[in-house]
């Protein structure tokens, strides 16, 4: 098993910068891949952006490129992922996510998952 655990998130202005943090706990070793996804209400959960663990090869939703940056910490197990130039549409719950094996944008496909934590976005 593999524990995941969230932090950051919270309320910002649009065109502002928040970061999130994730750590991951357990049997890490059996980890391929670390992601974060994102629900807002009344929508399914979506892709937002994945790293591999061996390699560390970035895959990011179209609609987030070029804004989000999905990196490694610089504490073992840990996944960071920066976000800039927010929008109001940017405003969710983001999801943490770990992956045993296979990396795909499908979120029924990833393994572990963390509790979320709110963004919200103002215009």
């Amino acid at each position: 098993q593999v524990q995941v655990v969230e932090s950051g998130g919270g309320l910002v202005q649009a065109g502002g910068s928040l970061r999130l943090s994730c750590a991951a706990s357990g049997r890490t070793f059996s980890m391929y891949a670390m992601g974060w996804f994102r629900q807002a209400p009344g929508t399914e959960r979506e892709f937002v952006a994945a790293i591999k663990w061996s390699g560390g090869s970035t895959y990011y939703a179209d609609s987030v490129k070029g804004r989000f940056t999905i990196s490694r910490g610089n504490a073992k197990n840990t996944v960071s992922l920066q976000m800039n130039s927010l929008k109001p549409e940017d405003t969710a719950v983001y999801y943490c996510a770990a992956d045993r094996g296979g990396l795909t944008v499908l979120a029924g496909s990833w393994d572990y998952w963390g509790q979320g934590t709110q963004v919200t976005v103002s215009s």
